[in-house]
This record gives structure tokens, sequence and C-alpha cells, in this order.
């Protein structure tokens, strides 16, 4: 685990301009840098870093943070790694600080794990390339499938001796735990059937070739192995089994090469198998991942979705492989991703396509011949439903349940008015059996809830929170930014209060006050025992109370640096808005906006008093449900009706006395 001290000292090294000048190309602008977005194809630049503050944003995908976060955005690495990328840059030594022997076992057995598999990918590479059995089959092997040096290093191929355990004598020659090399699946040991017998272990990848499979961030979690064996009693393919690193259904294979290309490209080809990555990777598509022959995963889909919204799907020219992977569509579907599908010629994969093709061809074919879902489905079974009305129906039903996944109306309707153009039916039929998809969706969601209520009534009750909630977030976020910037300043409030004349009659009289920002927002909220319902927002805020109580300051860089990313991003994104008008340069086309510090007297009690009035409807609108007989006990009717109307009433005139100061304050 790294320590503190060296996170700190990162930090402190670290310039964010010098960092993502590596990747982005950046312009000065005034005390700013500006550049192109890294993250979106745009000509006008929405890219801003700024040296003094220490963070960057990208108002173009809303993106930004400190330098940490722009290597786990850009470059896809884990907190860790992008603190040791930094580490290397600045030739900062990494200390590690000690953990509890819980700790210690997990992430030893882990890391174990990781270094085992490390190592075995070193020695498969190693016997491939270096070793006179493993140039002379493995090496020829993929020399025969028409795959260059360079490419063969790029994916860390491998080559396992036909000995049974050539591969597990050898790490534990080198000290590897026996333990870990079975965990792994590296080695099987199969135990012994009697007293007499001792057990025997030997390596699961003998005489293989081998893929190495990476996480994103390109540790080494399992292997592919494929058989150089005509043998059909002999499983062609053989992977490593499902382990605490390893888990089939949750990665892809190819993603840690590919991750930039998909990315910078917007788009990620997916295929079967192992090779075909490595042909259309070799052929120029660098932005191509597998599903390694599994069924496609939600897992899976969402680490590319972590990428890209759009996916174009490979298949090979097999119409019954096609109508067996076709299900996974819908998977992609119900993300809210884009999906395309391209299908070779008959008897032709990726693999074989790749080969016979060059670069411009491969690329052109695949631009040329992708196809929404709806068009690819309708041309592959139309052909043999044409004469069949059943079968039509029923493709045209495949396709609406198809649409009905798609979580975006307007993406749904645009699919409903293609579907009936292609298949040259109403629209109005394909929206009523959409309709009726989406109610039985609804029944079945309603049944496994239990909910009684209409799912109409679901849906606006849902609609009302969400408002409630965004008017909360406002306000909240109001908050949290006048504290970050304008916490430590002092300002000349006007205060309202409510005073009794000689008539005995109520009046609001003012009174001026100085107070720091912070103080008076404090026992503002203490005064009413209000808390942020945004859970990052009360982190923000109770850290600010801790320095204020501490320091009698707000440190800013202790945010923008912080451990927790979201932290850091939430509070980047605040003090970034602040640059935004450097990239529109007002100043050029004489507009000067007006000070927002001269403006905080009036701002500072227009949020506190917007956020109490609206608590405090909802506090009258609680109460108000109350009194409906359902919701009392019987013999308590009458009784609890009195309460709650007297509770309205003084909720009432505060919310009133409130909207009155808040008319004085906005006026």
């Amino acid at each position: 685990m790294i320590s503190r001290d060296t996170i700190d000292k990162v930090f402190e090294t670290s310039r964010v301009e010098e960092v993502i000048g590596d990747f982005v190309n950046l312009k000065k602008a005034g005390a700013n840098f500006k550049g192109l977005s890294p993250f979106a194809n745009e000509k006008t630049p929405s890219f801003m870093v700024s040296p003094v503050k220490q963070i960057w944003k990208d108002f173009s995908t809303g993106k930004g943070g400190n330098v940490i976060t722009f290597l786990m955005e850009h470059e896809h690495y884990s907190y860790p790694e992008a603190i040791r990328y930094l580490a290397r840059k600045y030739n900062i030594e990494i200390e590690e600080t000690e953990q509890s022997d819980e700790q210690k076992q997990h992430a030893d057995e882990r890391e174990s794990m990781y270094l085992v598999s490390e190592y075995a990918k070193n020695y498969f590479h190693d016997i491939l390339l270096n070793s006179e059995k493993g140039k002379a089959i493995g090496l020829t092997y993929f020399k025969e499938r028409g795959f260059n040096n360079d490419i063969i290093k790029k994916f860390e191929l491998g080559y396992a001796l036909d000995e049974w355990t050539a591969f597990t004598d050898t790490a534990l020659e080198k000290k590897y735990d026996l333990k870990f090399l079975e965990k792994t699946g590296l080695t099987i040991i199969k135990e012994a059937s009697s007293p007499l017998e001792q057990s025997r272990k030997f390596d699961r990848f003998k005489g293989r070739v081998l893929f190495p499979i990476h996480s994103m961030s390109g540790r080494v979690l399992g292997f592919g192995g494929r058989t150089l064996l005509s043998d059909k009693k002999v499983a062609k393919y053989l992977n490593s089994p499902e382990s605490d690193i390893y888990h089939k259904s949750k990665i892809l294979y190819g993603i840690y090469q590919a991750k930039q290309s998909i990315a910078k490209e917007d788009n990620c080809y997916l295929v079967e198998g192992y090779t075909d990555v490595i042909s259309l990777y070799q052929s120029g598509i660098t932005n191509v991942v597998a599903s390694s022959g599994t069924a496609l995963t939600s897992d899976q889909i969402r680490l590319i979705n972590r990428l890209t919204t759009n996916i174009t799907v490979l298949f090979d020219g097999d119409a019954a492989g096609i109508r067996a992977s076709i299900r996974g569509i819908d998977l992609i579907l119900e993300q809210g991703m884009n999906v395309k599908i391209v299908a070779f010629p008959e008897g032709e994969d990726p693999d074989s396509f790749a080969k016979n093709k060059s670069a411009h061809e491969l690329k052109e074919y695949l631009e040329n011949n992708a196809k929404d879902f709806i068009q690819f489905k309708t041309s592959l079974l139309l052909e043999e439903t044409k004469n069949d009305p059943i079968k039509k129906a029923e493709l045209i039903r495949d396709i609406v349940a198809s649409i009905s996944k798609i979580p975006n109306n307007i993406k749904k309707e645009v699919y409903v008015q293609e579907c009936a153009r292609l298949m040259d039916i109403s629209e109005n039929v394909l929206f009523n059996e959409l309709s009726q998809i989406l109610k039985k969706e609804q029944r079945e969601a309603s049944k496994k809830q239990s909910i009684s209520h209409s799912s109409f009534t679901g849906v606006k009750k849902e609609v009302k929170q969400v408002e409630k909630i965004d008017r909360l977030l406002v306000l909240e976020s109001a908050l949290i930014w006048v504290l970050l910037l304008y916490g430590n300043k002092e300002v000349d409030f006007v205060d309202y209060v409510t005073v009794i004349d000689d008539d005995g009659n109520k009046k609001i009289q003012k009174e001026d006050y100085v107070n720091v920002v912070s103080n008076e927002i404090y026992i503002n909220l203490q005064e009413d025992e209000i808390e942020f319902t945004n859970p990052i927002f009360l982190k923000i805020y109770y850290e600010i109370i801790h320095q204020l109580n501490q320091n009698q300051n707000i440190n800013i860089e202790s945010f923008t640096n912080h451990v927790d990313i979201e932290i850091s991003m939430v509070v980047t994104n605040i003090l970034m808005d602040e640059e935004k008008e450097v990239l529109s340069d007002w100043k050029r086309h004489n507009i000067f906006p007006k000070s927002k510090e001269k403006g905080l007297p009036k701002f500072v009690p227009d949020v506190i008093y917007n956020l109490r009035t609206l608590l405090i409807k909802q506090k009258i609108q609680l109460l108000t449900e109350k009194m409906n007989p359902i919701n009392l006990e019987d013999n308590e009717e009458e009784i609890d009706k009195e309460e709650i109307k007297k509770t309205i009433m003084d909720y009432t005139q505060l919310k009133n006395l409130l909207a009155e100061k808040l008319n004085i304050v906005v006026n």
C-alpha cells in the first residue's frame, strides 16, 4: 500500500500542465492553458488547465479533476497506477505502509496470484522466442497464422512445452508457492486415491500456444491455451479456471491493448476469438476486443461503456453462429449503447478476412457494411420468412422486443419508424406491440417488487421526487461553491429580524453586521438542524468544518488532491466553472461579467432562505399527508389532527416570514 507521504509528495511535485501537456497540445490563455478535448472530437477548444489551482476541466464532456484523475480518465489507470506513473516521471521513491495481518494476508494472496501469473506469462513468452522447441513448434504456428514479431511481442504470446511438469518444476525452483500455482490454475494437483499413493502435479497448458489475458490496467489475470493437436478428443481451447483474480464474464481479451484506441475512435469492435483480435490489430484495427468464446455478459458491456457508447459487433459468415450470438445485442441495447453489426462473407471470419485484405480494404469493408441491428436482423431473416406470414410476424415481434430494451424514448421511436419502413407495416401496429411488451415488463417488475399501486402513479411520484432532489442539489451545490471559493471572506451582511412596535404590530427590521461567510452558513444550518442530502456534499461540508475548527481556514488544495476521487472531481467542477469565461474571452468583446464576490451579501442569505423554505414546504407536505385518515390510528384521529394542524400553522407562518425576507434580499 502506497504511503500517504508518497502520495503527498507526488501531488506537491507534479505539475498538471506538464503531465497533461504530454497528451494534449496546450496553449496559454491568460493565467490558464486551453486545448482541444482529448475525450471528444471538436474544433473549438473546450479543455482548460489551471496551473494555479492544479486542476483541469473538459467543458465538452463535463469531465474534470486533478493530475491523477486525468491519468485515470485518459490512460484508464487505477489510482495506485497513476501515483506510480507520476512517481516514475518525477523520480520519487515510493514508500509502502504497514498493513494489518488480515489485510496483508488478503493482499498477499491476491498479489501472489498476480506475481505467479506475471511470471508464467514471461516464462511462456521466453520459451516461445528463445527455446528450440518453442521456436520450432509454437513460433512456427503463430508465423503460419500470419502474426509478425511485433504483434507476438505486443500481445506477449507464449508456448508451454509438451512436458507434464516443465513449467511447474521451473516455477517451484524459482521459489513460487505451489498453493498459488494451483489457485491460478497453472498447475493441476491430483490428490492421491489411497494412502500408498502420492499426489501428482502437472501443467494445465502442456503443449499449447498461450494467449495471456490482461486486465484493463495490464495485469495478467489468466491464459487461453490452444492445442496444436488434431485429436478431436482434446479441447481446442482451454482457459484458466475462475479464481480470485480471473472472472471470464468480467473481462475482455485485448481490452488492455485496445483501450486508448477505443476511447480515441469512440467505437469498439467486438469479435469472438483471440486470433480475431490479433489479426485485426495487426491490420490496423486497434480498437478491437473479444469475448473469448463466452456469451457476451453485462459486465463485459459495462467495461466497454467506460471507454465508448458505440459497439460494432463483427460476426463470422455463418448463419447458425450469427443466430446464436445475436442474443447479446439486446444486452448492449439495454445499457443504452449504440450497436452496429458487420457480417463477413460466408466461410470467412475476422481473422481470415483480415489476412486476405489490405488495411485500407479492411477499414473500407467495416465502414461500408456496418448496419444497425434492425437492418441486420431483417436482412438476415427476411429471406426465409417472406413467404411465411407467421414467421414474418414472429420476426417483427422479435425486433420490437429488442427495441423495447432501449432506455432512450427518442431512439425507441426512431427504430420503430425504421422497422415500419423496412418491414412495410404500419407504425401504429408496431407502437401498439411495443406498448404491450413494455406493459408486460412493468407488470412483471411490479410483481417482483410487490408494488400495489399502478405504474403510472409510480412514474408520477418518481418524477416529483426527482424534481425535489434536483432543487435540493442546486441549493446544496451553491452552498459548497460559496464555501470553497469565499468561505474565508469577511462580508457585510444584513439580517432582517421581526420586532413588535408600540402598537403591538409585527414588522421586519434591518440589522447590519460583519461575519465570515463560512461562519454565517454554519450558524444558519446548525440553527435549523439542516444536513446535506447529497453524500459527497456532506463529506465536503464536514471536512470544511473540520478545517475551520483546526486551522480557522479552508485549504482548497486538500480537496482538489483528495484521495476520494469523487470529492476531487466535484470540487474541481465547481472551481473550474469559474474559469469558463476565459474560453469565451468576454473581455475581447467588451463584456465584463459582474464580480461574484461583490454579490455575496445577497447571494448567501438568498441560498439559505431558499433552502430553509424548500425544507419547510416538504415538512408541511408530509404533515398534510398525515392528516389523511388512512395514515392515522382510529383511536387517536382527533388528537393527532389538532396537533398536526397546529404544527402546519407554525410552519406556514415561518414559511411566509422567510418569503418576506427573501423578497427583501432579492430586491
